[in-house]
């Protein structure tokens, strides 16, 4: 994969909420042509946000190494049809793509239960659907979105959480979503910075409540990534300059992020609990 160059990024583009991977420019990279080796046989696989960016590239890679997948999306309906067709097409699993809003909990719970009525059980939960809105005054924020952020990004996951524990054999994995922003914070992302600090609480106390039922819950804490949550939520010149901060300057694509993801949710963590990867381009943090 040619991206150890920083990637240049001026292409003014920015997309209505929450944006589509098919119109970005450069398109990110989810996937490559590297073959499985097995990790994940057997497992079933749920995925919030899995339609593009980060949770797309994870869905392809747990399916390419031999889990079937279900995949939660708002509304993306072309992103979330290309990811489908991938994982059954190109790597023979199931995919199960399931169309709702995770900020309300009865969509969580439903959700769950078409995964159950589909696959009887649940194996590894990624819970990666997230919102974020620039503010660049404290005086800006608005209470409307911010309590939106609090339920997409924090609430989704206790919800998500709450009704598929029950699905979850011994030996399986849960993997939480948090940012760099959890660790260093964000000036214009205040919200969004104080969910993904909860989300690292959350996962560190989920941790310690599951290892009684033998299951695992650790997270990831990407840097700047390439996905269609960027050319969404910034300005065409923000957006230009994604990444360009981090050490090694330019953002990740997704595809550098799913490893992170797949050795959390197979055996190669056994020894591992309510701990953080950090794929953030270099950037040292207190994780």
């Amino acid at each position: 994969m040619k991206n150890e160059t920083k990637k240049n990024l001026n292409i003014p583009q920015t997309q209505e909420r929450p944006g589509t991977e098919k119109k970005m420019k450069p398109l990110p990279v989810t996937d490559n042509n590297d073959p499985g080796s097995g990790k994940l046989s057997n497992k079933i696989a749920l995925i919030t946000g899995g339609d593009s960016g980060i949770g797309k590239a994870v869905a392809l890679l747990f399916a390419k190494e031999g889990a079937d997948i279900a995949i939660v999306y708002l509304n993306e309906t072309a992103d979330a049809s290309d990811t489908k067709h991938l994982i059954e097409k190109k790597y023979s699993k199931t995919c199960l793509a399931i169309a709702g809003d995770v900020s309300t909990e009865s969509f969580c719970h439903d959700a769950v239960q078409q995964v159950i009525d589909r696959y009887g059980r649940i194996d590894v939960l990624v819970n990666n659907a997230g919102i974020h809105y620039e503010t660049p005054e404290v005086a800006e924020l608005d209470t409307g979105k911010m309590e939106l952020t609090f339920r997409t990004n924090v609430f989704s996951m206790f919800w998500m959480v709450k009704h598929a524990v029950k699905h979850m054999p011994e030996g399986a994995s849960i993997i939480n979503t948090s940012s760099v922003t959890a660790y260093r914070g964000s000036a214009s992302l205040l919200d969004y910075a104080a969910t993904k600090g909860a989300i690292v609480s959350f996962t560190r106390s989920l941790a310690s409540h599951l290892v009684k039922n033998k299951i695992r819950v650790n997270g990831v804490a990407p840097g700047p990534i390439w996905t269609p949550l960027i050319i969404a939520s910034f300005n065409e010149e923000r957006v230009a300059q994604h990444g360009s901060e981090a050490p090694m300057e330019r953002p990740g694509e997704p595809i550098e992020v799913a490893p992170s993801y797949l050795f959390l949710a197979s055996r190669d963590s056994s020894y591992m609990t309510g701990q953080f990867l950090h794929p953030n381009g270099g950037e040292i943090v207190n994780g």
